[in-house]
């Protein structure tokens, strides 16, 4: 059979590692998907000096490759929001499949650009748009085909897992260790994306949307960061039995969908509290096969490099299927959507930690305790710390209560006259059911 002709837009890290694999194992992944793949042109700004593109056209303007009646398949790989889309797009409506690592492209523009890919009958991939090298959504969309998801819980941003990390590991504050992170390349110069849980919430989203079925609605994700945890928050944690994870949680229940990312308390004993460093993993509950864990490298050049390959011979092998023949892009046929909705935060239910600086008097804690109780609150654990200052933290451990029930607490509780600054609130999660 003919060779497959690529064309891959963008040669920086991830771009330059796929070039590299595809030529280094092309024998191999030729026996694979049935025919050969031949790279044919590249479409970047710059040479990436890690890459001998000797012989291979190369030119500035990606579109160019995007209609090039030449290729077979691009590879998006510059990233973004709105360039990218415009260039998928443009090769959709020229009949090109497309292969893509950009979690931010699917989780906003996704909806609009499979729709596109249906009405022109081709195919778009984007297995390393999650947790790069881990092969986490043909897990879900193929590999758990025969369960019901009932939730997902994962690390997928590697940057704000190496923090936590260090965090606790070292006890060092969380902005000497974003400082390292940034040198060593983890960070980029503005980390909001990663420590903010806004990378985070564009996995998650994705995952969310193939578990259950239902649009892309990276809209309606709750997100929040982890510049606020301090040194102490982890080592109250450690005692009380937890580690400080920043997980991307998604559940099914009764009244439609979970979708959030924040900090978390889970056990010690957890799967995913034993994940350090950058690496990433996601913990998939269904109703067949129970807890299972994909673990790995969550970015670096040829981790993520992996995915992308693997998706480009999945193309290739389904060349010549037709649509209604090939998997679904988010696992389910397009009619067969859900239009189960993405809960309010307000409305979720988990356990919680707190922390509050309190003038060290009698009566404080049992003016908290008050409060909790009127609202309903349980607290399942009190540390209280000694001290000679005139202030003592205190850390409490609650039930599962509904977050909107323990803002308006919190509310309360900062507005004692001995309660100072902002109570810190930590959710926890005992990651089952």
């Amino acid at each position: 059979m003919k060779p497959v002709k690529v064309g891959i837009c963008g040669l920086g890290t991830v771009g330059g590692g796929t070039f590299n694999v595809l030529m280094r194992n092309a024998e191999e992944i030729a026996r694979r998907a049935g025919r050969r793949i031949i790279v044919a042109e590249i479409g970047a700004r710059r040479a990436n000096p890690a890459c001998d593109t000797t012989g291979i056209q190369i030119t500035n303007d990606i579109f160019a490759v995007a209609t090039n009646p030449e290729i077979d398949i691009i590879v998006e790989l510059i990233g973004g929001y709105e360039t990218a889309r415009d260039l998928v797009m443009t090769a959709i409506a020229n009949g090109k499949h497309v292969v893509t690592a950009n979690k931010a492209l699917i989780a906003v523009h996704g909806n609009e650009i499979f729709a596109a890919a249906q009405e022109k009958n081709v195919m778009v991939a984007f297995e390393a748009s999650v947790a790069g090298g881990i092969p986490i959504i043909k897990a879900i969309r193929e590999g758990l085909a025969a369960n019901k998801i009932n939730w997902l819980a994962g690390i997928i941003n590697g940057t704000g897992n190496f923090i936590m990390t260090e965090m606790r590991d070292k006890g060092r504050a969380f902005d000497d260790v974003l400082a390292e992170a940034q040198e060593l390349g983890y960070a980029e110069a503005d980390p909001t994306f990663d420590v903010e849980g806004i990378d985070a919430a564009h996995k998650l989203t994705i995952l969310a949307s193939i578990a259950y079925g239902i649009p892309l609605q990276f809209d309606k994700a709750y997100t929040e960061g982890i510049s606020k945890i301090t040194a102490e928050d982890v080592q109250y944690a450690e005692e009380l039995g937890f580690r400080i994870k920043h997980l991307g949680i998604s559940r099914r229940t009764s009244a439609g969908i979970e979708l959030r990312v924040h900090p978390t308390l889970i056990p010690q004993s957890a799967l995913l509290a034993n994940v350090n460093g950058v690496m990433n993993a996601v913990l998939v509950d269904a109703d067949a096969v129970g807890q299972t864990l994909y673990y790995g490298p969550g970015a670096g050049a040829e981790p993520t490099a992996s995915a992308v390959v693997a998706d480009i011979v999945d193309v290739v092998r389904t060349l010549t299927a037709d649509r209604d023949n090939r998997v679904p892009h988010l696992a389910f046929q397009p009619s067969q959507l859900s239009d189960l909705p993405v809960l309010p935060v307000d409305d979720i239910e988990t356990g919680y930690y707190l922390r509050l600086q309190a003038v060290e008097r009698p009566g404080v804690l049992a003016h908290v305790t008050r409060i909790l109780g009127d609202k309903g609150i349980n607290i399942e654990a009190i540390i209280q710390k000694q001290t000679t200052e005139a202030q003592v933290p205190v850390i409490m451990l609650t039930q599962r209560v509904a977050e909107r029930v323990m803002n308006e607490a919190i509310r309360e509780i900062e507005a004692l006259p001995d309660i100072l600054g902002d109570v810190v609130r930590i959710r926890v999660e005992l990651l089952a059911d």
